[in-house]
């Protein structure tokens, strides 16, 4: 099969509308040669037309939020996740704290706006912004808790009297309904509230507003936000246990050093949606200016420039013909009133009503499921003729990456059974332990060598992954990591991109072999079919080192990581996973060992990672060399977010069956979500290690004063006919 070189970066700068859009285009009609990289802090982006509906109580938060890891997956893109926070033009790279910087050479900016108010005193420590909305909708969700249980009293302040600060008092009203103490107060520094709706417009929402009980104050300058309270010109102070900035459109700070051109601070684009005076880079909704038509800040505008800003992208990546973006003079404004009624206006033409509600209702519903139904992708038929076995050895599921992607345990234990085990220091070590033993002297040096298949788009995220996960074998033997040589496959790339992928890979190794006490020493490099990362480390030993034989009965059981990774990943690459699970997996699969290592090491008779084989797997390892049995308490397993629901649904790691397959006879565990993530691999998994009894759970409380997801799952009994793993 061809596989065609990649020669230019396309670099997306936000999840705002507009480019969610066109990673729904991109995803039906991928431009060969071009690689997609989607930047934005959270794995989900909230749609701004049913956060008042959210707010109100009549949309859960999942309808509005769109899944950017499900969607980066659909398109084929790359997905970082941060906050960019600068654009070098020269360097054609985009910055993200805590990463080297990203190259790009095209690049579009869909950051939004917010209505932080960094000048106000105190409003960083004591108040929230409406925009962005994510954080807004957190904060909403922890005051109607706080309220509920007497915690906070149902007062709000709501700082600005647009159209944006009064829809929300509007649905924060409707949803404190229950509550005849409530009060809210909205704040305009100005002299006219909704000062750009027409007059007929205001005057029905400013009737609705007093009718509900919600004071308007104008001409109301606050000077600062102090704890329950706004602290007005004047120095009057008004109380309130929720304090929200929604007054106006404030462009993202970081735009200033980019060298842009901007206009009041947003970026200034041409017709084409070009940043003005610069061909590679464009910028679209709330954070961009329309020079020759300007419009104000409203979603409308950033939905109708998606298909001309996907068209340009690819004009820009292939060096064709622009399509300028004419947009309309006026738009239909449709403001929620909080219960299920809106009002509209055009022209400066108002109606209202509930059938309204029910229309925007639609409307906000029909764009949502654009990305909450995304279409299957079929899978690529097979050749026919074919060889015989050729459709079950493809399998039903699509090949996981990482230790999903490895040889079965049953497979691999049968091609190893004829080689001799070493021998180190009187020590017997099988060709089943997690690293090979040296001698230098009196000083031991273990070795190991790991490489993952790759199962995300980011190279420097997947490095820092393959790093951890084969610096584990080196702390599961209780070594300290001292050298590294790495081994990468790299597909198909231009050589200004394979200079690019190879600065983020070798970044993020290095930051994470560093950490750990080893240099990078040097490697290998190729170019194959897909990205391939791998390292053999080596590290050393005072006086022993810990292998899988060992353990006593009656020990107890630590592990130091959670279960479900391989669940979970194998959900991702199918569009099942829910992005926030993706998001919080990554930081456990960077997670280092070496601090739990040093914590267990001194007291274990025995210790192992968990990788490849699952939880039951590398436990019957130990338990065959040490000569014992084991109990599990399944319910002391400490899970990933979200995998236990994805096993409930059928969900599973294609290496999964081989790990089962392999523990026939040797294990008795009934048949539950929970314990098929015994069989689960695990990428970068966490230490298993066998204690004395009396120091379990001392271990443990150590271990997660460290940081660690640790627990005491499990004992180990003198071997008998029972199976040797029992799961209850």
């Amino acid at each position: 099969m061809l596989t065609l070189p990649v020669t230019r970066d396309l670099v997306l700068v936000g999840g705002g509308h507009a480019h969610a859009l066109v990673l729904l285009n991109w995803a039906m009609k991928p431009l060969p040669g071009a690689r997609l990289t989607l930047i934005n802090p959270p794995p989900t982006a909230p749609y701004t037309g049913m956060l008042p509906g959210h707010i109100a109580g009549h949309y859960p938060r999942a309808a509005l939020e769109m899944d950017l890891v499900q969607l980066a997956r659909h398109a084929g893109a790359r997905l970082v996740l941060g906050r960019a926070e600068g654009l070098d033009l020269s360097a054609g790279t985009v910055h993200v704290p805590g990463r080297p910087a990203i190259g790009f050479d095209v690049a579009s900016v869909d950051i939004g706006i917010t209505s932080d108010l960094p000048e106000l005193t105190g409003f960083q420590h004591h108040a929230i912004a409406a925009k962005p909305l994510g954080g807004f909708a957190s904060r909403w969700a922890g005051f109607l808790a706080a309220v509920e249980a007497g915690q906070e009293r149902p007062e709000i302040a709501v700082l600005g009297g647009g159209v944006a600060g009064v829809e929300l008092a509007l649905a924060m009203d409707h949803r404190l309904r229950a509550r005849p103490e409530r009060r809210i107060t909205i704040l305009e520094s100005g002299t006219q509230a909704l000062p750009h709706l027409g007059k007929a417009a205001r005057h029905c929402l400013l009737a609705l507003l007093a009718d509900r009980g919600i004071i308007v104050k104008t001409g109301a300058q606050a000077e600062a936000i102090e704890p329950g309270a706004v602290r007005l010109a004047g120095g009057a102070n008004l109380p309130a246990a929720l304090i929200l900035g929604a007054a106006g459109a404030r462009p993202q700070d970081w735009l200033q050093a980019t060298g842009l051109h901007l206009t009041d601070g947003f970026i200034t684009v041409d017709p084409y949606l070009r940043a003005q005076d610069q061909s590679h880079v464009f910028a679209v909704g709330d954070c961009a200016h329309m020079a020759q038509t300007p419009r104000p800040k409203a979603g409308v505008f950033a939905v109708r420039q998606a298909p001309v800003l996907a068209h340009n992208l690819r004009a820009a990546l292939t060096g064709g013909t622009m399509k300028r973006y004419d947009p309309q003079r006026d738009y239909l404004k449709l403001i929620s009133l909080g219960g299920h009624a809106a009002l509209a206006e055009k022209w400066g033409v108002p109606l209202q009503g509930r059938w309204l509600w029910h229309i925007k209702d639609r409307i906000d519903r029909q764009f949502m499921q654009k990305f909450h139904a995304l279409p299957a992708m079929p899978a690529p038929a097979l050749p026919t003729p074919a060889a015989l076995g050729l459709a079950e050895a493809m399998g039903d599921a699509p090949l996981c990456g990482g230790c999903g992607a490895k040889i079965g345990p049953g497979t691999l234990r049968a091609a190893l059974a004829g080689l001799p085990g070493p021998s180190v220091a009187g020590l017997s070590l099988g060709t089943g332990d997690d690293a090979a033993v040296l001698r230098h002297g009196d000083a031991l040096q273990v070795i190991a060598t790991d490489h993952l298949r790759a199962f995300t788009e980011d190279p420097y995220l997947m490095a820092r992954i393959a790093a951890t996960h084969a610096l584990g074998d080196i702390w599961a033997m209780g070594a300290a990591p001292q050298l590294a040589l790495a081994s990468l496959t790299l597909p198909r790339l231009s050589e200004p991109l394979q200079a690019r992928s190879l600065r983020e890979i070798m970044a993020g190794a290095a930051e994470v072999f560093t950490k750990a006490g080893a240099d990078i020493a040097g490697g290998h490099t190729a170019i194959g079919a897909e990205l391939s990362i791998g390292f053999t480390v080596t590290g050393t030993a005072l006086g022993r080192v810990l292998t899988k034989a060992g353990a006593q009965p009656g020990e107890r059981l630590i592990l130091t990581k959670p279960l479900g990774s391989g669940t979970l990943l194998a959900a991702e690459m199918l569009r099942k996973a829910n992005g926030r699970d993706i998001g919080a997996l990554w930081p456990y699969l960077t997670q280092p060992q070496g601090t739990a290592s040093a914590i267990l090491a001194p007291e274990a008779s025995a210790m192992t990672d968990i990788t490849g084989f699952g939880l039951a797997g590398h436990l019957d390892e130990m338990l065959r060399a040490s000569g014992l049995r084991a109990v599990i308490d399944v319910a002391a397993l400490p899970l990933y977010a979200g995998a236990e629901a994805l096993a409930a649904q059928g969900v599973a790691s294609s290496l999964e069956p081989a790990n089962r397959a392999a523990l026939l006879g040797r294990i008795h565990a009934p048949d539950s979500p929970r314990t098929r993530l015994l069989f689960d691999p695990q990428t970068a998994g966490g230490l298993l290690a066998s204690v004395p009894a009396k120091r379990a759970e001392a271990l443990v409380a150590q271990l997660t004063d460290a940081g660690y997801t640790a627990a005491m799952i499990g004992v180990l009994e003198a071997a008998s006919e029972a199976p040797a793993i029992t799961a209850r």
